[in-house]
């Protein structure tokens, strides 16, 4: 059967395909012909098995994840939830303020940014570490009302209870917003303002070591 190809990336193709009948979206893991392939095999399994049981953990904590029809180990496939009428958070973000311009959009990616950093709060506060937090990697799909908010592409999460792990959470996203949404500085506090609130009796914690992070990040920087 051919697939059809919907986007390829540094890890992966993405394909639009079929299981038992429903629509669903292929990821495909390719190899990595620098690695060692014995290597290589290791670490795409172990990608693969965390986006399934992150995706599984998050679904059963009430937070919007893709629904995982079946794993491939061999072929390196996983099938899944396809959402046809989703964008990703980072063109929602970019098609808002191009439409509606930088004031009139403040207030729509406000509640975009609230809604996302409750659900990262409680991705945390279950102890979800998601490991690549990225506007690319939240899907806003339309529904009667609005939408909903959908996180994907769970290969580098990881169940956790370190505040370590949480402020290095946070602390992807703060330069994974800085870098994409340069000219939205504010969008990270409003995420951080909702995440505060979610985030379960470790807040304090976990912001001190957001900020420990921050830091060394920073000085990383300086130094070069």
């Amino acid at each position: 059967m051919t697939l059809d190809i919907l986007k390829q990336g540094a890890e992966g193709r993405l394909y639009l395909g079929e299981f038992k009948g429903e629509s669903c979206l292929i990821k495909e893991r390719f190899v990595k012909k620098y690695r060692h392939p014995d290597l290589d095999t290791q670490i795409t399994r172990q990608r693969m098995k965390a986006e399934v049981k992150a995706a599984g953990r998050c679904l059963a904590a009430g937070i919007l994840a893709p629904r995982i029809f079946h794993s491939d180990l061999n072929t390196h496939k996983l099938y899944m939830e396809y959402f046809g009428s989703a964008q990703t958070a980072k063109q929602f973000i970019q098609k808002t303020v191009n439409e509606s311009g930088e004031e009139q959009a403040k207030p729509l990616l406000e509640k975009l940014c609230t809604q996302i950093g409750g659900i990262i709060g409680k991705m945390h506060a279950n102890n979800i570490i998601h490991g690549d937090l990225t506007t690319s990697n939240i899907l806003i799909n339309p529904n009667a009302t609005g939408y909903d908010i959908i996180f994907i592409d769970f290969g580098l999460s990881h169940y956790n209870q370190a505040t370590e792990d949480k402020g290095v959470d946070l602390y992807v996203l703060e330069r994974a917003l800085l870098s994409t949404h340069s000219e939205q500085p504010y969008l990270f506090d409003y995420i951080l303002a909702a995440y505060q609130k979610e985030c379960g009796k470790d807040e304090e914690a976990v912001l001190a070591k957001f900020e420990e992070v921050r830091a060394r990040g920073r000085k990383r920087t300086m130094i070069g």
